[in-house]
Formats: C-alpha cells, structure tokens, sequence
C-alpha cells in the first residue's frame, strides 16, 4: 500500500490508514540527537477548492527560522474529521520538496496515534516524507486524560480504549494544553519534549505558529491577486 494514494474514497481512506499503520516505527532512529524541527500547516480557499501549504524549519538552539517553502495544490477529498491527511498531505508534500534545508523533525498542526485508527496525519505524514514526526493538536479527536497541574510542563496521559495515545501538555501555566502524539519514527517521550522545547513563550509550539502565519501569507496574497484579475 503506498502512503500517497489520494483519489480515494473515505472508505478506501480508512483500509489505507490501517494497512498504513503496520509501517509506523514508534521510537526516534539511533542516536537521534535533532538540530532542526520543522512545522507544517495549511490554509484553504475561502470560497473555491484550493490548499495552501507551508513549512517552515527553526533552529533548535537557537529558533530561529532557517528556511521555508510554500505550495498549493487542488482539493480532492472532502472535509471528513479522522481523514485529514489525504486533504492536506498532497499540498504539504510539495512544499516540503521546495525546501533547500529539511528539518530532522516535523510537527504536524494535528494528530499522530491519538487517532481512532491510531494514524492521524502526522503518522501519514511522517511515513510519506520519511521523517521523524509529531502531532501537536489543539484538540481532542480521541481519549481523556485525568488532571493536569497548572504550571508550564505538566502532563497527563491521554487514553483511548485503555492505551495511551499521546499527551495532553501545558506548554504556558495557566492556558489551555495541547495535545501531543508521536507521528513517525517517534515516542510519545520525545515527542513532548520537543515541543516544549519549541514552545517558550505561547501554547502553541514556534513550528505551529509560524507555519500558520506563513500559509495565511500566502493564501491571503493569493486570493487578493486573483481578485486583480476579474
């Protein structure tokens, strides 16, 4: 089964999650020691069938951007929650080809195992692009987690029909947290390290932050010159 199968049905999209998944290797590489993380977003067409994608790469010492590239593409799957893969994968896999410096790591602004079929897009994502990966969610798409203290760095395992599926993580004392799950070639330990540790000042991680800017750019700029032209 191959990861970039995008002409298909919702159906179909649930075998190829589940066939997918046997490929997933839950731990980083050997020796895995990253010095850039990259973030990965999209944006969508407010009123028409186009995607705009981003990814932008920070330094890990230092998070400071190091590169970025966009790229649109047409939509071809419809919006169905557990799905979103095969909507945004085939914009975000261009713009990740358009990068002259790829990062060791990407976030995904989404899922990784905390997923009904334990293969949301950073798990897709991860295997199409062949690069250790990380869902960072702002929300819950499956299981709970019991109380999670207050201040910056606290934790609580998030469970779905009695396994752990990711991490909901304070990444600001007193806000929201988000919800943290290895994709690809990761652990759920290492994955919320890193995001901490590209989340020093807000609830959303730099890599999530700047991807989001960077494709609202470009959407917004987009759809102001195509108005120009009618």
């Amino acid at each position: 089964m191959e990861a970039d199968r995008w002409d298909v049905t919702p159906e179909e999209a649930a075998r190829i999650q589940v066939e997918l998944r046997e490929r997933l290797v839950l731990e980083p590489p050997p020796g895995f020691a990253p010095r850039s993380i990259g973030g990965a977003d999209i944006s969508f067409e407010r009123a028409g069938d186009t995607a705009y994608a981003g990814v932008v790469v920070i330094g890990l010492d230092t998070l400071e951007t190091v590169d970025q590239a966009t790229a649109t593409a047409e939509l071809t799957f419809p919006y169905v929650p557990g799905y979103l893969s095969f909507r945004e994968l085939p914009a975000i896999a261009r713009a990740w080809e358009r990068l002259e410096r790829k990062p060791d790591v990407l976030v995904f602004d989404g899922q990784g195992t905390a997923h009904p079929r334990r293969f949301g897009v950073a798990c897709h994502g991860g295997l199409l692009l062949d690069v250790p990966s990380i869902g960072c969610a702002k929300s819950i798409l499956v299981g709970r987690h019991g109380p999670l203290a207050e201040e910056r760095g606290a934790t609580a395992e998030m469970v779905h029909r009695g396994e752990v599926v990711g991490m909901a993580v304070r990444t600001r004392a007193g806000v929201n947290p988000v919800y943290v799950s290895p994709g690809h070639r990761m652990d759920l330990a290492t994955a919320v390290d890193l995001v901490l540790r590209v989340s020093p000042r807000y609830r959303e991680p730099e890599t999530t932050r700047r991807s989001h800017r960077l494709v609202n750019d470009l959407r917004r700029a987009l759809e102001a010159e195509k108005s120009t032209r009618t």
